[in-house]
């Protein structure tokens, strides 16, 4: 066994993570719903929507039987909502042409929907004792600083160098590959971090190049960081009465399936023209609320939202896709976080102002001497 797989194997035993919900299991759908969650996301935040998944979903054919509002719905706050989509339609295709059963190979399992080589190698390993090499963000950054890798990882010379490495680092027996794929992660996200990594505690101290020579900090060699891109966008918060007007959006693109808040677009000067057009009112108000500001991979959103409250029923709908929802079904609704937590301040708006006490202006008139 290479030395380095032998130590991170003891120290997973030792000092690695035990108590995570999906581990301790050889199922292979709770392996590959926790490996999807898990991509791009902290342990932390995907635990209680991992909890939740399981609760309503307990095995892959009630997930495939869901209808996908209801998975995105489920999926609402945890982000990449690709991966909600993929799951969705990953479920199907184990049902519809695996009969139900995970393929067993990493090689087969690659070619779900959403399931890329990495992926696919930690449901192998786990699952089915696979020998298979991974290859996310966290032992990327281990490999580079451990074995002294320069070039930015994610270009393909570095990616296939990184490759070939951790094929020739996986242990022998078969038996320990689920703890050495675990020992990996672990290391990446809790000594060998990005920032402030605890190089105290490490097991491969003495033989890591990086901290050898002082450059722990300078790998993995960083991308060239970018000034991401501001967009702005005017959304409309429709109100009538206790409901709420929200947009279904398409199945591709930004927040994919979820509902959203349909956008004032530039073509319309102001939010009142908007909704008088929108609605066929002759007459209506609209007031501009704070600006929310929510970051994506790539660009910066900067949301205005317009508060538009509809005196009565609108006589028109523009679109097919636009639904009420009441504002105390907002809770279960698949949601984008920033379009919730202006739905949300909403909701708290209206409670406080029907909380506020009417005032008896008979019982308080003072009496006529």
């Amino acid at each position: 066994m290479p030395v380095f797989s032998a130590r991170l194997i003891d120290w997973q035993r030792a000092h690695g993570r035990h108590g995570l919900p999906w581990q301790g299991s050889r199922d292979p759908y709770r392996i590959w719903l926790s490996e999807i969650m898990l991509q791009q996301t902290q342990v932390a935040a995907v635990i209680p929507y991992y909890t939740r998944f399981l609760a309503r979903f307990p095995n892959v054919a009630a997930l495939a039987a869901a209808p996908v509002e209801e998975v995105m719905a489920l999926w609402s706050g945890l982000g990449y909502y690709a991966r909600a989509r993929n799951l969705h339609r990953a479920a199907r295709e184990v049902v519809e042409k695996h009969d139900g059963r995970f393929p067993a190979t990493a090689a087969a399992l690659a070619e779900l929907p959403g399931v890329g080589r990495s992926t696919a190698a930690a449901i192998a390993a786990f699952a089915n004792g696979e020998r298979a090499a991974i290859l996310d963000g966290n032992v990327k950054r281990v490999l580079c600083r451990a074995f002294g890798i320069t070039g930015i990882p994610g270009e393909r010379a570095v990616e296939e160098r990184l490759w070939a490495l951790a094929e020739t680092l996986l242990p022998t027996r078969g038996e320990d590959i689920g703890i050495y794929i675990q020992a990996q992660m672990d290391l990446g996200a809790t000594v060998c971090t990005r920032a402030r990594p605890a190089c105290g505690r490490c097991p491969l101290t003495g033989e890591c190049v990086a901290l050898a020579s002082g450059r722990v900090a300078e790998l993995p060699t960083p991308r060239p960081r970018k000034t991401p891109p501001r967009r702005a966008a005017r959304m409309a918060v429709v109100i009538l009465g206790q409901s709420v007007l929200l947009e279904r959006r398409p199945p591709a693109g930004i927040w994919g399936g979820l509902l959203a808040l349909p956008e004032i677009l530039p073509a319309d000067a102001d939010a009142e023209t908007w909704a008088m057009r929108t609605f066929g009112l002759a007459q209506i108000r609209a007031r501009e609320l704070p600006p929310l500001v929510h970051a994506f991979t790539h660009f910066t959103l900067e949301i205005t939202p317009w508060r538009i409250e509809l005196p009565v029923p609108p006589r028109i709908v523009a679109e097919p896709a636009w639904q009420w929802l009441t504002l105390g079904q907002i809770s279960a609704a698949a949601l984008p976080a920033p379009v919730r937590e202006i739905l949300e301040g909403i909701a708290k708006s209206i409670a406080a102002v029907e909380s506020e006490p009417v005032c008896d202006f008979q019982a308080a008139k003072p009496r006529e001497p």
